[in-house]
């Protein structure tokens, strides 16, 4: 498998998505992958566990899972839309990827980030002979 990985000239934390169903967390999630594949962007659902802790013997305590990984811009993506508690906890595990992989590109998604993303996929599905029917604030 690794070898296949590396003759398509994948990395070893980004694996090829196939073409199953993905079972996702939260609807969230897929919505966000629905905006992804409107807008063409190739996307892989929870491709790597990163560990973020380790016991006296080595082994992993904690990890962290980002959600998406964009291959074609080299980003990873954490979507959170739950309650302020878990979005602390989530902060915090973003804190320390980043503390061990400085050099890693990885963004967090919030719930208003999430409602933009959709009113401009709404607004580009608009054919341009209708965009001047929205109101002023909606014109893209």
């Amino acid at each position: 498998m690794a070898a296949a990985r590396a003759a398509r000239g994948r990395s070893a934390i980004a694996p090829a998505r196939t073409l199953k169903p993905v079972r996702f967390a939260h609807a969230s999630e897929r919505f966000l992958a629905g905006i992804l594949d409107f807008y063409g962007i190739v996307w892989e659902y929870e491709p790597v566990e990163f560990a973020l802790d380790w016991d006296e013997e080595g082994r992993p305590t904690a990890g962290f899972r980002p959600d998406f990984y964009l291959p074609g811009y080299g980003l990873f993506l954490e979507l959170t839309t739950l309650r302020q508690r878990l979005v602390t906890k989530k902060n915090a595990k973003l804190r320390r990827l980043c503390e061990l992989h400085p050099d890693l590109n990885i963004r967090i998604l919030y719930r208003r980030d999430c409602a933009s993303l959709e009113l401009k996929a709404v607004l580009n599905a608009v054919e341009p002979a209708h965009r001047n029917d929205l109101p002023s604030t909606m014109a893209g």
